[in-house]
């Protein structure tokens, strides 16, 4: 089955073949030609989920499937949430997210916090979510050069390391978008003969 993640991010994309294997044939946007920016205007993590899949399948009329991430912070109430990728402002780095998160938190003892990755397939035109979560703490500082976005300052439960310092595969096994992705697969597997 072919199946297209919408997404520019070359990041996601390496970490989601990683998860997806050999089940689906993955095909990048790059890989259907498609050249520009995927919209995301919702003020929810699901409804940009959505906006972005439609927005692709409408388009194309070819199975898909987006995410949208966000990095909800306690002390924060819930920031940078759905604006995580453009917290600093607009074309940003990831760098610069880290930083004002860090700055905001300076004062603050509360560092907990959780990734929650929301999923929309669209399936010959049918809309399916799948959404994994996972808990964990924002260090004072950046630790470990792998990953991205927020990785190097995050520290799920249970581990001493930030996603970061995680290889790929360690990450996805308790990452928020390995368990969307546990999902999706499950589901995959029991309508794809």
């Amino acid at each position: 089955m072919d199946l297209v993640f919408v997404t520019n991010n070359k990041h996601k994309l390496r970490e989601i073949k990683n998860l997806l294997g050999n089940q689906v044939n993955l095909l990048s946007l790059e890989d259907i030609s498609f050249e520009g920016e995927i919209p995301e205007t919702h003020e929810t993590i699901e409804e940009n989920a959505a906006e972005k899949a439609f927005f692709i399948y409408n388009m194309y009329k070819i199975n898909c499937f987006a995410d949208d991430t966000g990095l909800e912070i306690e002390a924060l109430n819930g920031e940078p949430g759905v604006y995580s990728s453009r917290y600093a402002g607009d074309n940003v780095t990831y760098d610069d997210n880290i930083k004002k998160v860090l700055d905001r938190l300076k004062d603050s003892e509360n560092r907990k916090a959780r990734f929650r990755t929301v999923l929309c397939l669209i399936l010959d035109g049918k809309e399916y979510s799948f959404e994994g979560t996972v808990n964990g703490l924002i260090l004072e500082e950046k630790s470990g050069k792998s990953g991205f976005g927020y990785d190097p300052v995050f520290v799920p439960d249970g581990f001493d390391k930030t996603f970061a310092e995680l290889s790929i595969t360690e990450k996805n096994l308790i990452s928020h978008r390995g368990k969307a992705i546990q999902k999706l697969k499950a589901f995959l597997e029991n309508i794809v003969v």
